[in-house]
């Protein structure tokens, strides 16, 4: 099978079974949805949903955060992953935003990047989710799959590469929800470990055995 028809294949699937795919972080700012993304990493979003509603209520924006100390949020922020370089990268972060940038946060991939705690996969999240841009973030289960369904080659053995093969392939208009649907279908169904083969309606297409497959 051609990648091209792969791609037609795989994709098809997802727009007819997860058309209205979504992160599932909660937020209700794009101030706090930055926050959660830059939570997330190495953490579960179910985690972060369960810390956000108090830290949101406490910091609802940027000005109000940049006003905190890194110990203060660390306390509402205890129970994720690295605990105490988000309590200050959100800090941080948060005075950059009102220093330069009235308190915004910027749609710019340049911007964005230079703010703390925030990679090329959080500016890709942040520009897709928050901003409506055709950018496609890759994380650890958008990586994994991709390998898995035969979507990139072995060469693409960084997030960039994987980055750059799926939006040469994916037409510009799935690009956003792309994400989601090779991010869910990691997280819920082709997991890192013991993957759901017996509950993948793609399975047929899984190249398990191929060369260049993450399940050789």
């Amino acid at each position: 099978m051609k990648r091209e028809e792969r791609y037609r294949m795989v994709l098809d699937y997802f727009r007819q079974t997860m058309p209205q795919a979504d992160t599932e972080l909660q937020f209700g700012s794009v101030f706090q949805l930055l926050v959660s993304v830059v939570l997330s990493a190495q953490c579960t979003d179910k985690r972060v949903n369960m810390v956000t509603p108090a830290l949101f209520s406490c910091y609802p924006d940027a000005k109000r955060m940049a006003e905190a100390e890194a110990d203060e949020v660390l306390e509402y922020i205890s129970s994720v992953s690295y605990p105490n370089a988000k309590a200050r990268h959100l800090v941080e972060l948060a005075r950059m935003l009102v220093e330069r940038h009235d308190g915004e946060v910027p749609a710019d991939m340049d911007a964005l990047l230079k703010l703390p705690g925030v990679g090329r996969k959080t500016a890709n999240v942040m520009q897709a989710v928050a901003f409506g841009q055709t950018a496609m973030a890759v994380d650890t289960h958008v990586y994994r799959v991709s390998h898995r369904l035969g979507l990139v080659p072995r060469s693409a053995n960084t997030p960039l590469k994987v980055e750059q093969t799926l939006m040469k392939h994916i037409p510009k208009d799935d690009v956003p929800r792309a994400h989601h649907w090779l991010l869910l279908h990691g997280r819920y169904v082709c997991t890192s470990r013991a993957p759901h083969c017996d509950r993948c309606d793609i399975s047929h297409l899984c190249p398990k055995l191929l060369d260049g497959s993450k399940l050789e």
